[in-house]
């Protein structure tokens, strides 16, 4: 376990788990909200590493924390004009927003179905790891089915022997009394910006209220399941069949721990085939599609394959583009050394 109780503590700790993190290990950090496993998010193996120490399958893969929301732009393929302006109020904070991730970025974080949550949590030490590391692949500090830990020694007590180390940050959230108890503590809200119109797959910290300032268009999770169920009842009525049916999102794999007793974001993967907006080309020169390679990311036949209802429904996708269209996955080193220089920046 790894203090930070002074300036050289800290200063030592957060070198020492930078070093565990880059080497593929996997380890327990505070957040805004509660403590995560942690672990690089552009690591197959620390991933796998992160789910077995949950006890979790590959259904249920970890949401991804940044260190700024300029960060965004680099991970996901297309971000919707209610999903940047809830980014803009709400980061750094308890919000997690599941997006479409670049489709040729060269990770691996379970079946997530072409999306990724994201969050920029707030709290400066959380952040200075993060722009130390990149991003992480983080998850709740609990085993499936427990409460969230919130302090160290909860984490120690649940995680011990299934992770390499510890940051000791103090309680979380900070400021916290002592007698609230660790399973009162409210997880990030997690909002699904994927569709044709965001989706609250998770409440937590964020008022629904206060959110819909900002997106007055949000459903909760029951408006939406009801809107889909009056649309099969309506299709069922005139005789039509659903022509999405295999390609729907929905919730499949999903727990108990979709729920306020997983702080650290145990994202339910919502995003499926064809739902939200298209992205086009990034601009020439940019971090974007520098991260992607020199083809166009709306273009290549993974990305119909994906994302579009039309060619699910046909049991067909987009044909093979031609090579000097194909899109190249960025070797992993390269991807991250974008997010550490400056000069590669936009």
């Amino acid at each position: 376990m790894y203090t930070t109780d002074t300036a050289e503590d800290r200063t030592r700790a957060l070198e020492r788990i930078r070093d565990l993190l880059a080497g593929g290990r996997t380890v327990v950090i505070p957040t805004d909200t509660v403590y995560g496993i942690a672990a690089d998010a552009f690591s197959p193996g620390a991933v796998s590493q992160l789910l077995a120490a949950k006890g979790r399958s590959r259904t249920m893969p970890p949401p991804v924390l940044i260190a700024d929301p300029g960060v965004l732009d680099a991970l996901a393929e297309t971000v919707p004009a209610t999903g940047r302006a809830l980014a803009e109020r709400f980061w750094p904070g308890a919000l997690t927003l599941i997006v479409r991730a670049q489709p040729s970025l060269n990770w691996d974080l379970g079946e997530t179905r072409g999306t990724v949550a994201l969050r920029v949590p707030a709290d400066e030490l959380t952040r200075e790891l993060l722009r130390a590391t990149g991003p992480l692949a983080v998850s709740s500090a609990n085993r499936t089915g427990q409460t969230a830990a919130t302090d160290a020694v909860e984490a120690m007590a649940q995680l011990g022997e299934r992770v390499e180390a510890i940051l000791d940050g103090g309680r979380r959230p900070l400021g916290r009394d002592e007698q609230t108890p660790s399973m009162e503590v409210a997880p990030s809200t997690i909002i699904d910006v994927t569709g044709d119109r965001p989706v609250v797959v998770r409440t937590g910290a964020l008022d629904l209220a206060l959110l819909r300032e900002t997106a007055p268009d949000l459903l909760t999770r029951e408006e939406h399941e009801r809107i889909l169920r009056d649309e099969d009842s309506a299709r069922g009525a005139d005789g039509s069949p659903d022509p999405a049916e295999d390609s729907r999102p929905g919730t499949e794999g999903q727990d108990a721990e979709d729920s306020a007793a997983d702080g650290a974001d145990a994202a339910p993967v919502t995003g499926g085939p064809g739902e939200g907006p298209r992205a086009g080309a990034p601009e020439p020169g940019s971090l974007t599609q520098r991260l992607l390679g020199t083809g166009n990311p709306s273009s290549g036949p993974a990305v119909d394959q994906l994302r579009t209802r039309e060619a699910a429904a046909a049991g067909s996708a987009a044909g093979s583009a031609p090579a000097g269209q194909r899109v190249d996955p960025l070797p992993v080193e390269r991807a991250r050394a974008l997010f550490f220089d400056p000069s590669a920046r936009d």
